[in-house]
């Protein structure tokens, strides 16, 4: 039996490149046409890689006629004729989307979840059911304003954990809470400008802009977002996070919110985008009451993601309209096609009937907050804590670390980037200039990292900083 020189490396999946090393030796003669490959199971284990990546790379070789599959006997080189003084075509170098960031030994950000969390034999044995018992229905296209099972659980699930009231007919599911921010600058219209939270989450701020909005940031106090500030900019229409500010993480009292509420009616067509991206991360108590629930004008929009809770990859969101702006919804539109598939729709939907969703964010809930303990008691141990101090974790997946240290950021960031830590400054999630004299503070997601993480982190952090 003969080998294929095959050594992976980069980032391109592994059938793709055991694909192109087949390929090489086939356009440079080295297996000629006839030739019968091993088999994909002799030969996943000669290179020590599945059976599944050996398939898929014979697929795509066979689909382009470099191999023809056999019946029971397996599959073999064709004939591939490479002109005289031609070699086979280099391929052509495509920049990537987006720079590559170097891999982190601690990563504090605050996108994403713990892969270890996520109850993957549950969501598979659901799956699996949905495909059994949902079969026609998969292959019919949805709502577009989502299945109707997964709308009603919704709603049960917007009762049992934010006290909010509302029908399934209220609630649109869409890929992702920039998707939903998107079809509502084209509901609510871009004149009159869209007041932020600043700092805040500042894709929506390009989001908005994308679609013709002015953006006017709007700072913030102890209580949220500034009233006076909103009034002074003459918005239409204000996006916040109230339950829990990202990334300050301060809970706007009701106080404040019955001021926005108060604004919203002091002219026509002012709304409230309520974005409660993580408020079912709180560690004592219940969630704070949404903002949603006391609004009796139809003035507030209610947006919340399954991003946090379970995992960004699934790209599920849902908004909550009021009936006023509903009815315009499903007139100017409901054209849009539902853009999230069927069977992942009925799978969550199954997920949160059969009660398995308050059980993993019950789960969730508890491992991040042994985690969140436990990098402050590795603060204290380490001593990390007397040149830093901590604020906004009580609640959420993310907290503020201040360094009392006459040093730059940039320095700090670097120190701990020697360490194998990646730290994310808040400064970069302002809209405007930041305070003149913002001492270095950074925006620590801790939900992807283990406690044993978590304390090695903190050691190192004291030790990079450390005279």
């Amino acid at each position: 039996m003969f080998s294929i020189p095959f050594t992976p490396t980069g980032n391109d999946p592994l059938y793709l490149q055991l694909y192109q090393a087949i390929r090489r030796e086939i356009e440079g003669g080295q297996l000629s046409a006839g030739t019968r490959m091993p088999s994909k199971r002799k030969l996943a284990g000669s290179l020590g890689i599945s059976v599944v990546t050996v398939e898929s790379a014979y697929g795509q070789l066979v689909a382009e006629g470099y191999l023809e599959s056999r019946d029971r006997s397996g599959f073999y080189v064709l004939p591939v004729v490479v002109r005289p003084g031609h070699a086979a075509l280099p391929p052509v170098f495509v920049p990537p989307l987006t720079e590559q960031r170097e891999e982190a030994e601690f990563d504090f950000s605050t996108s994403g979840t713990d892969p270890a969390g996520f109850p993957f034999s549950t969501w598979a044995k659901l799956s699996r059911e949905v495909l059994s018992s949902r079969d026609q229905a998969l292959l019919t296209a949805a709502h577009p304003q989502g299945v109707e099972a997964l709308r009603q659980a919704i709603v049960r699930h917007l009762f049992q954990f934010r006290g909010i009231r509302v029908s399934p007919e209220q609630v649109i599911v869409g890929a992702g809470s920039e998707f939903l921010t998107t079809l509502l600058v084209q509901l609510l219209g871009a004149q009159g400008g869209y007041a932020l939270e600043d700092p805040g989450y500042g894709k929506i701020a390009q989001i908005f802009r994308a679609n013709g909005a002015t953006v006017s940031p709007i700072a913030l106090d102890e209580k949220g977002l500034s009233v006076a500030g909103l009034r002074q900019s003459g918005a239409r229409v204000v996006h916040i996070t109230p339950s829990h500010h990202f990334p300050l993480g301060t809970v706007m009292p009701v106080s404040r919110r019955i001021e926005l509420l108060e604004w919203c009616r002091e002219g026509a067509e002012r709304y409230i985008i309520e974005d409660d991206y993580d408020s079912e991360f709180r560690f004592s108590g219940r969630p704070i009451p949404a903002l949603q629930g006391m609004d009796r004008d139809g003035r507030v929009i209610y947006l919340n993601t399954f991003a946090k809770s379970l995992a960004p990859s699934l790209r599920i969101s849902y908004m909550v309209l009021p009936p006023a702006l509903l009815e315009r919804y499903r007139k100017e539109l409901l054209f849009y096609s539902s853009t999230v598939p069927s069977f992942e729709q009925y799978t969550l939907a199954a997920f949160m009937d059969g009660g398995h969703m308050e059980r993993h964010i019950s789960r969730t809930r508890n491992r991040c907050q042994n985690r969140y303990n436990a990098f402050l008691q590795a603060a204290q141990e380490t001593g990390l804590d007397r040149k830093c101090s901590f604020s906004g974790g009580e609640s959420g997946l993310h907290l503020l670390m201040k360094v009392q240290d006459s040093r730059r950021q940039e320095t700090l960031t670097e120190l701990a980037k020697a360490k194998g830590i990646r730290l994310y400054p808040l400064n970069a999630y302002y809209l405007c200039e930041p305070p003149a004299l913002l001492p270095p503070t950074f925006v620590m997601g801790y939900a992807r990292l283990t406690e044993e993480q978590l304390r090695q982190a903190a050691e190192r952090l004291e030790q990079a900083w450390s005279n």
